[in-house]
């Protein structure tokens, strides 16, 4: 797979390869509709990606408490068998 760096991504923005296939994709489907591709939606995207919002310190406990049950439930898996 093609390293991403800004030379080789979406107006040499800093994303992902991941990222600048969404965006890519995300125009080629406007192109082929006829519509314009440069628009608020687009914009939005891009914002997202560079500056994801932050998680509130709840979600955050709330992700890592499920994270926590998920890895002990694998161990207690892997113990049995």
């Amino acid at each position: 797979m093609k390293e991403s760096r800004p030379s080789n991504t979406f107006r040499g923005l800093p994303l992902t390869s991941e990222q600048d296939s969404e965006i890519r994709h995300y125009i080629h489907l406007k192109e082929r509709s006829g519509m314009p591709w440069d628009t608020p939606e687009l914009a939005a995207m891009l914002a997202d990606m560079l500056n994801p919002p932050e998680l509130a310190a709840e979600e955050r406990q709330s992700i890592d408490d499920s994270m926590g049950t998920e890895h002990a439930t694998a161990r207690d898996d892997a113990d049995a068998t």
